[in-house]
Formats: C-alpha cells, sequence, structure tokens
C-alpha cells in the first residue's frame, strides 16, 4: 500500500465534492438574483421562459434586458414579433409586474414592495437556501461514502478515512457558511425599506 497514492485519491474524492459544493453555492447566488427586491435587476428576467415561434425560449436569448435606472428595467428585442409574447411571459410570471409595451421596447417598472410581499419574499429566499444546503449534503454524502468504499475495499487506512472525513466536514461547513451568508445578505436587502 503506498501512502502517497491513498493521499491522491482522498483528495481527488474531496476536490471533486468540493466543487460540487461550490457549485451549489453559486446555484443558491443565481437563485437568489431571480427574488426581487425593490431595485430593477436584468438577471431577474434573463431566464424568463418566452413564447418565440412555438417554442419556450429564455428572454435573454430574443431582447437585451438592462436598467436604465434604479427601478426600471427596459426590454429591447431583436425581433419586434416577439413583444407581444415577452409582455405575456412578464404577466403572467409570479413576479408580480406590469410591463409597459410602446411598440418598441418594454418598460418595466418596479413598484414598491409591501411588507407582507417582502415576507413572501424572504420565504422564497430560505426555501432557495436549504435547496443550496442540500445540494451541499448531498456532495457530502457521495464522497463520504465513496471513502468509505475505498477503507472498505483497503485502498485507504481508517485513520485515512477518518482524516478525509474530517476534511470533508470543514469543507462542508465552510459551503453551508457561504449560502447562510448569502442568505442573510439577501434578507437584508429584501426587508430594506
Amino acid at each position: 500500500m503506498d501512502p502517497a497514492k491513498d493521499y491522491d485519491v482522498t483528495d481527488d474524492i474531496l476536490d471533486d465534492a468540493e466543487l460540487k459544493m461550490d457549485g451549489a453555492v453559486e446555484h443558491t447566488r443565481a437563485e437568489f438574483a431571480k427574488i426581487r427586491t425593490g431595485r430593477a435587476n436584468p438577471q431577474l428576467l434573463t431566464e424568463l421562459p418566452v413564447e418565440y415561434y412555438g417554442t419556450m425560449t429564455p428572454l435573454q436569448q430574443i431582447a437585451g434586458v438592462t436598467a436604465p435606472e434604479a427601478r426600471v428595467l427596459l426590454i429591447s428585442p431583436y425581433d419586434r414579433g416577439a413583444l407581444s409574447n415577452i409582455e405575456k411571459a412578464i404577466m403572467m410570471s409570479s413576479l408580480g409586474l406590469n410591463p409597459n409595451n410602446d411598440g418598441n421596447v418594454i418598460r418595466v417598472v418596479f413598484p414598491d414592495l409591501t411588507e407582507e410581499r417582502r415576507k413572501e419574499f424572504v420565504k422564497i429566499a430560505r426555501e432557495r437556501a436549504e435547496d443550496g444546503r442540500i445540494a451541499v449534503r448531498n456532495a457530502r454524502r457521495a464522497a463520504k461514502s465513496e471513502l468509505e468504499r475505498l477503507e472498505g475495499e483497503s485502498e485507504i487506512t481508517e485513520d485515512d478515512l477518518r482524516r478525509a472525513e474530517d476534511d470533508l466536514q470543514k469543507r462542508t461547513d465552510t459551503a453551508t457558511a457561504r449560502i447562510d451568508e448569502l442568505l442573510k445578505v439577501k434578507e437584508a436587502e429584501l426587508l430594506e425599506v
């Protein structure tokens, strides 16, 4: 049994798990960007599905979305024929926005959020954070079972397993703390009047 080889095997498993955990954190960050605050954020609409010639297409593929003012989004379709479908998709979304179509572009003015709506968005943010934490725990669980398999097949020692599990737990705690910090920032944004 070559100790250097064992270290590489466990290291690869830990690095792979950390990569998956980082992906979960970034996915959570992207999900938070889609939750509306009082400010206009183009990311809020970029993934919005719009029917475009019979196909559901993300808005970012058929229009440019900019924020010329703090509470206004300007949507400039690449094809004017898509204007009404974009307007319809925004109205049908759960974002609570009313688009204004002037025949060339669509303006979306963000109204002030009511206290009730803010609390609703905080609840959604907490759900997205929990989804992120679950993804992190799933990455940990997969790595842990892989490490246990290696130990069971005598490819690593029990001490190597214990050390690797400790390292895995530290990486898990770091990723979870990052998600918690993102949630804290998002909640502060949502509750800011």
